[in-house]
């Protein structure tokens, strides 16, 4: 994976940082990967799958888009979910332009509306309505787009369908106007700047919140220990903790005989085999630590940190 790095550039390029922001579950994360082509965030119909900015990039001729997906803003319970918000809230500061996307149905909430204010304070922004292929009558997605419109602070509305894969793609264009002449950040080949162990192990977290119940994957982090190439073959050994904060979610994480785990351990390595390119010996355990989400050493320790920068 590259980091952000900014070189000399073919005269005429430039770059645009978009800030995907919204509440949880409205589809930021699976806009993203649409997006960029490739999975570089997890998708779960579970809110708060997202904690961290993940960063996606694209490419396309003289223009490098840089996609921060970041977590959905919700009501703090502890100190993790403060980092949530306060990621999603640094990450519009810190853009030429923001991408609130929104639910063509329902009333905006309380999360929505504090997006919203700090939109009038941090710069241009738009806003996207996706899901259209739920909506019933044409005439409720233009009543959706006026009420966003007085809003006072998008510079136009658009739709899109993530899951049906339509309009997503002429968000390129619009996002075109907000670039900035100068060097790309990034190889033109990459895709994100995240490290293939953080990858790996929201992988393996993916499956987690895919087949456990609601209660208990929020309060499970991953971290790959181990992370080694095994010299002469095309298999790399993956070490990795699954950490929980209950002893008696321990055992729901390993299941009776360990069949929860496996079935976990199994389907991450079928992702991460695809995602590296190589065969994948992954080994994972179950550890407790209590209350690790209100504990600011070990959210430091798991990789919840907020020093990292776009550029």
């Amino acid at each position: 994976m590259n980091n952000t790095v900014t070189r000399p550039s073919p005269e005429g390029t430039s770059s645009v940082f978009v800030a995907v922001i919204g509440r949880p579950n409205v589809g930021k994360s699976s806009l993203t990967n649409l997006l960029v082509g490739e999975k570089v965030a997890i998708v779960t119909s579970k809110p708060q799958t997202t904690r961290t900015r993940i960063t996606g990039v694209v490419t396309r001729g003289p223009v490098q888009y840089v996609l921060l997906d970041t977590p959905g803003v919700h009501k703090a319970r502890n100190k993790l979910g403060k980092r949530m918000d306060k990621t999603a809230s640094d990450s519009m500061g810190d853009v030429d332009v923001s991408m609130m996307l929104f639910e063509p149905y329902g009333a905006l909430n309380e999360s929505e509306l504090a997006l919203v204010e700090m939109l009038r304070r941090s710069g241009p922004a738009i806003a996207v309505i996706n899901k259209t292929d739920l909506v019933k009558e044409s005439e409720d997605l233009e009543a959706r787009k006026a009420e966003l419109k007085t809003l006072g602070v998008f510079d136009d509305v658009y739709t899109v369908s993530v899951k049906d894969k339509k309009h997503c793609d002429e968000l390129f264009d619009v996002l075109s106007r907000y670039a900035v002449e100068g060097p790309h950040y990034f190889e033109d080949d990459a895709y994100t700047d995240m490290p293939e162990k953080e990858l790996v192990a929201e992988l393996i977290r993916e499956k987690a919140l895919l087949f456990m119940r609601d209660e208990i994957p929020h309060g499970i982090a991953v971290v790959v220990e181990h992370f080694k190439e095994r010299p002469g073959s095309d298999l790399v050994d993956i070490d990795a903790n699954i950490y929980c904060e209950r002893e008696s979610h321990k055992g729901m994480v390993i299941g009776k005989r360990g069949a929860m785990l496996k079935k976990i351990a199994s389907a991450a390595r079928v992702d991460c085999e695809e995602f590296l390119g190589c065969r994948v010996n992954l080994q994972c355990w179950v550890k407790v630590k209590a209350d690790w989400r209100d504990n600011e050493y070990l959210l430091n320790s798991f990789g919840f940190r907020q020093d990292r920068s776009s550029r």
